[in-house]
């Protein structure tokens, strides 16, 4: 079986490394010594000044949300996972979708300022599949409404914009390091900003607000992370280089042969370094789509329809018609992308979707 994506495993011999300092110290959670390592490993990996290291990827989406103290309208994308919309109605404010740019899967910043109204704080934008926002154009719009941005950059470890990594933009950014991600921790998260003060108010909210142990500095929740999470990814950001590299490799193998008029590809932001996090491809319908993923589930190969459906058909939001977003998630694929992945598996699913589309 081939699934979409696979977790990278380091090996075990270096995990236990680490599982026999957790055993040794008695200490398995709140903020422990390789949570701590983590954090400094990723600031120096990153060339960044400040992180947190999270739980997981929706609960820094969360905690943005309250560190900037944003509420009523949140202008956001309505083709990402659905964390990026939940996260704004679970802490109780209302998602505006603003439809996105057919070629970048990004929202579109053209259309942002026709949604903007007297009760919108601030914008949520996906960097879909690590490809970056038009930051430029996002931070203009903000500045001149007096909005904050926060980005959510889940799928962005190793992306760099204008020379610098894609978590230094916006007033937050946030990610996930989740194990179907190209770097994990098995489940995490983790927090950016440029603003000292804003760091320093996360750090509280992820511990419950605990300025010590009988003292508290406003609102918190448990944000935090394990030694065990800490531990592997120690262990995995050995790799990282080698699995960029490799992700790269597939892509380059995907696009030399899949590059046919009835395939399209994601045009990747001018300017950046892209992290070949997924390979999307967009069919002509929907109807070709479903017959290539048959095709391939026939011979155990499982890509997958990211981002489909759009968000804006959520139950538990305000209907806002969003076409291109539609469209695009009814004709997607993504095809599978993990270390491990060979190009003798590749040319079997390539293979097969040339098959496919010859045949329809």
């Amino acid at each position: 079986m081939i699934p979409v994506t696979r977790p990278f495993s380091p090996p075990i011999a270096e995990y236990q490394e680490y599982l026999k300092g957790i055993w040794q110290r008695n200490w398995y959670t709140n903020n422990g010594p390789l949570v701590n390592e983590l954090e400094l490993q990723l600031k120096q990996y990153l060339k960044i000044k400040h992180l947190l290291y999270l739980g997981n990827g929706t609960i820094a989406i969360q905690i943005a949300l309250k560190a900037l103290e944003l509420e009523g309208e949140i202008i956001t994308t309505p083709f990402s996972y659905v964390a990026t919309t939940s996260s704004i109605v679970w802490e109780g404010m209302r998602p505006v979708f603003v439809d996105i740019d057919p070629e970048t899967f990004n929202i579109d910043p053209k259309k942002i300022e026709a949604s903007i109204t007297d009760k919108t704080t601030g914008i949520l934008a996906t960097h879909c599949f690590g490809n970056p926002c038009d930051i430029k154009a996002i931070a203009e719009i903000a500045q001149r409404h007096d909005l904050k941005v926060i980005y959510d950059a889940a799928h962005c470890f190793g992306t760099n914009f204008e020379g610098k990594s894609i978590f230094h933009y916006g007033d937050i950014s946030t990610t996930s390091l989740h194990a179907t991600k190209l770097f994990h921790t098995i489940e995490g998260g983790a927090v950016f900003t440029e603003n000292p003060e804003t760091l320093r108010k996360m750090a509280y909210m992820r511990n419950f607000g605990h300025a010590g142990p009988e003292t508290f500095q406003g609102l918190g929740i448990n944000g935090k992370n394990s030694e065990f999470h800490a531990a592997m990814g120690l262990c995995n950001l050995k790799y990282i280089d080698d699995i960029l590299q490799s992700r790269k490799n597939q892509a380059a193998y995907y696009q030399q042969y899949l590059s046919k008029p009835e395939i399209k590809m994601q045009k990747i932001q001018e300017g950046s370094v892209y992290n070949h996090a997924y390979f999307p491809i967009v069919l002509e319908n929907e109807a070709m789509a479903l017959n290539i993923k048959k095709n391939l589930e026939k011979i155990e190969v499982f890509p997958r329809r990211y981002f489909f459906p759009s968000l804006s058909s959520l139950n538990y939001v305000g209907q806002i018609a969003t076409p291109i977003s539609d469209d695009i998630a009814s004709r997607i694929l993504c095809l599978p992308m993990f270390f491990e992945l060979s190009e003798v598996e590749q040319h079997m699913i390539v293979r097969r979707i040339l098959r496919a589309l010859k045949y329809q």
